[in-house]
């Protein structure tokens, strides 16, 4: 038979597993009431005493050498759920339990009628319970904390459980959380986070409930995660070597397991229009439940006699048995119904407020000995447990709508009817388009057609005119031949004759045209009348618009043409920038990045591209990147910080950071307003790329004393310390803190550059631990104390270093046997300035006093 932890030793499975579900009881019968507001509407709180289990410890190898002549001190009677406690050879004193366990008790039989029933409970959405009580040495931490590494089938209660619930709920749409924590001597540990030594208990006003938040909550996905978490909180618990235990639990240890799922819920009715009809969807909202899985493993109880503690051990026997006392203590009161229960005597009783007397389904396991010497302690847990089974605690179910999930659905939901709503939209202003262009081409259509029909009627007047004057010439020369001028046949009478001919022809003639400018006339009216028929047939806007939509087109037109032309600049651009950048990144590769100095070329670039050149022609020639302004214009390379189209702008500031590098270039950019833009880069964009571009120009920029002062005027050092606050890419704030350190070195800074958080900032970004940040960090800091000591000499400076105040000594410290060669130097100097600058201090001090 092999042994566990705690001494048990394992014997075969005699006994099938059962359910730990005892049969209802006049005290224990179930009845309702009507739940807290806090609880959801409509839910009932149901009444359930708690179960309790005995388990017997076989004896161990001391206990059978010891006590070979003794009997055992319990008997058990497991078909009749039955305990006798034997007061001598004749007389003995019998329990009932809900279960009772024999020595040979399978792990798994336990776990079924111990915890299975509240594990069940939890995935419905209430809170449970399950705890291990007993003297020290019996089995509790067997029974709930084996992780069966070994033998699978000594899992322990909290490795079944989990596995349970991980088996019911979904992976998709639940959740599991774990918290696993340790009350020794009255403070609560972090069992998964050993630094976080002290939690505080926190507890809600309005409801009573208690909670831990300063306490590590772990989301697990599967089983062995949670196992790995386990087997790390159970190496951080104090456990010490005792005469009754060699492995005896110093902490009471406590498994907090918060389970979240997604059911359905209750029916809701969403009505949604589409095209003018009502329809409604019946669906169901979705329900959120919260259960909450607490698994107690008590430290045990002891007799310091017995037990053999002393020292420190004796501090944490004594702490143990004062909160199980009171835990006892509340147990009495409530099995009494007392009006007062002392939960706050003890952090321990104030925890499993919920499980004894709250809303938790709770059950106990006690554990004890065979042997005969410890009868006393045996009768003592057996009196435990038959005190817990008159406690009685009010279910109530955590259940809550799913705000979230509901959330989200109509989220996509919303986005498929925007989605929707611009297609619509979209088709809508196609159709009228379509109908524009077709309404215009129509009326194009009848201007033409109506300007042939003109036309042609036109000529045909003409021609009918010229028909008219022909003929009229025709009859004209036909009289003259009748009546020649010098042929008078006949004198006067002949004269007379013929007058009335000649009138009656020029009013022929007058009648012929008036006739046809009557119907050029009628032509012109009925050309007119079907012109604004064609018109009003048209819709009014497009037959009325029509030199609108003429000076639209112009306008348009030229728009379009000045848009292409800002496209192509735009093009160029773009692609000496992209040539640039390419060349520039091929340079870079082949610098060593551990060389830092006073200065940077941009994010992507250090000093060798100030040289760089853009090829630009057959014949092998190439300008330098310090030309490009020339041929663009520096006022256009900035204006395209500004785009609206990210490439351009990353392109632009990267040209911007590749000019600063120069110091010839330095003072156009600052004159032509570019330190202003790249602080408004720092101060609007959350890109992290331009942020890093634009904090290594500002670094070039700062190398120059009078650059500094306009940095520090227009509020630089309190963006360069928000970008360092915000970013975590080691390149940006190697960036940041260049710039920074190039700011520590000039003298007439320190006091505001302190002020408005500079240090603090250089000293945050120490936690990249990269070495080009500590690199930086530590050159700035070494500026700062050159010109502490240097003011100090001068005697324009008093009392303690700056550096020292913002708590920067304990880093210099820490880096004074640094690795890197230019880390370790820079610290070296900064400790022979905060040196040379208390020796200044201290002479200073004593040169006053002495003229004093």
């Amino acid at each position: 038979m092999a042994s566990g932890r705690n001494g048990i030793q394992r014997g075969p499975n005699l006994r099938p597993s059962s359910s730990f579900k005892s049969k209802p009881t006049p005290s224990s019968s179930s009845h309702l009431r009507r739940s807290s507001p806090a609880s959801l509407a409509g839910a009932d709180a149901v009444s359930a005493r708690v179960r309790v289990a005995v388990r017997l410890r076989p004896r161990n190898a001391e206990e059978l050498e010891s006590d070979a002549d003794f009997a055992d001190c319990v008997e058990l009677q497991p078909e009749l759920k039955r305990l006798k406690l034997r007061k001598n050879n004749w007389d003995s004193d019998t329990y009932e339990f809900d279960e009772v366990l024999t020595e040979y008790a399978s792990q798994k039989r336990v776990y079924e009628v111990v915890a299975k029933p509240v594990v069940e409970s939890v995935l419905e959405g209430y809170n449970g319970t399950v705890m291990a009580y007993g003297q020290t040495g019996t089995g509790k931490t067997y029974t709930l904390g084996r992780l069966g590494d070994e033998d699978t089938s000594a899992r322990g209660i909290m490795v079944r459980s989990l596995e349970d619930i991980f088996s019911n709920i979904s992976h998709d749409t639940d959740t599991i959380s774990v918290s696993y924590l340790q009350l020794y001597m009255e403070t609560i540990q972090d069992l998964l986070n050993p630094s976080n030594d002290n939690i505080a208990i926190v507890e809600d006003q309005k409801t009573g409930d208690v909670s831990l938040p300063g306490a590590t909550v772990v989301e697990i996905r599967d089983q062995q995660s949670f196992v790995e978490l386990l087997r790390i909180g159970e190496s951080q618990r104090f456990a010490a070597n005792t005469k009754l235990n060699t492995e005896s639990s110093r902490s009471h240890a406590i498994l907090m397991v918060q389970v979240r799922r997604s059911v359905g819920g209750r029916e809701t009715d969403f009505a949604l229009e589409n095209n003018g009809s009502s329809s409604t969807n019946n669906f169901k909202s979705p329900m959120l439940r919260k259960g909450k899985l607490v698994v107690v493993d008590l430290a045990g109880s002891e007799r310091i006699h017995k037990s053999g503690s002393e020292g420190h051990m004796l501090e944490e026997a004594k702490s143990i048995n004062l909160s199980l006392s009171a835990l006892g203590k509340c147990i009495n009161a409530l099995a009494e119904n007392s009006s007062h229960v002392p939960v706050r005597d003890s952090k321990l009783t104030r925890l499993l407020k919920d499980s004894f007397g709250g809303t938790s389904r709770t059950s106990l396991v006690i554990t004890i000995g065979p042997s005969p010497r410890h009868r006393a302690e045996t009768a003592s847990t057996v009196l435990f447990g038959q005190r817990a089974m008159k406690v009685e605690n009010m279910l109530k179910i955590k259940e809550e709508f799913d705000y979230k999930s509901l959330s989200k659905r109509l989220e996509i939901q919303l986005e498929k009817l925007v989605a929707e709503n611009e297609r619509q939209q979209k088709a809508y202003e196609d159709e009228v388009e379509r109908i524009r262009l077709e309404a215009q081409t129509r009326i194009s259509e009848t201007e033409r057609e109506f300007a042939e029909a003109l036309k042609e009627e036109k000529m045909k007047c003409q021609m009918d005119y010229m028909e008219s004057i022909k003929k009229l010439e025709e009859k004209w020369m036909l009289n003259q031949q009748k009546h020649p001028k010098n042929g008078l046949v006949g004198g006067t009478h002949a004269a007379q004759d013929d007058v009335p001919t000649s009138s009656e022809e020029v009013s022929e003639l007058k009648r012929l045209l008036q006739n046809e400018m009557n119907q050029r006339k009628a032509a012109e009216a009925e050309m007119n009348k079907l012109k604004g028929r064609l018109l009003n047939s048209m819709n009014p806007e497009l037959a009325g618009g029509g030199p609108d939509i003429f000076n639209l087109e112009k306008v348009l037109e030229e728009e379009s043409q000045q848009k292409k032309k800002l496209e192509e600049e735009v093009m160029t651009l773009r692609s000496q920038l992209s040539r640039l950048t390419m060349e520039a990144t091929q340079a870079s590769s082949c610098i060593d990045r551990s060389r830092v100095g006073n200065g940077f070329t941009g994010l992507d670039t250090t000093s060798s591209l100030r040289h760089l050149q853009l090829g630009d022609g057959n014949d092998g020639e190439r300008p330098s990147i310090s030309n490009l302004h020339e041929k663009v214009g520096l006022h256009k390379i900035l204006s395209l910080l500004e785009s609206d189209d990210p490439n351009v702008r990353i392109h632009a500031v990267k040209v911007v950071a590749n000019l600063a590098a120069e110091e010839a270039n330095q003072e156009k950019i600052v004159e032509a307003g570019g330190l202003s833009s790249l602080l408004m880069l720092l101060r609007s964009y959350e890109d992290e790329t331009i942020r890093r571009i634009a904090a290594g120009a500002v670094a070039n920029l700062a190398m120059n004393e009078f650059n500094q002062e306009l940095i520090m005027a227009q509020g630089g050092i309190g963006l360069l310390a928000m970008t360092a606050s915000d970013a975590e890419d080691p390149q940006t704030l190697r960036m940041v803190a260049g710039a920074i350190a190039n700011l520590c070195g000039n003298d007439k800074l320190q006091t505001r550059l302190r002020s408005e958080g500079g240090i603090k900032a250089l000293l945050g970004m120490v936690r990249s631990r990269h070495p080009d940040v500590l690199s930086q960090v530590a050159r700035g800091i070494a500026n700062f104390a050159k010109c502490e000591s240097r003011a100090a000499t001068q005697g324009s400076k008093h009392g303690r270093s700056l550096l020292i105040e913002d708590g920067a000594l304990p880093w210099i410290v820490q880096n004074a046997n640094n690795e890197a060669s230019l880390i370790r130097r820079h610290v070296e100097l900064a400790l022979c300035h905060l040196a040379q600058h208390g020796k200044t201090t201290c002479l200073n001090q004593k040169l006053n006093a002495y003229s004093v």
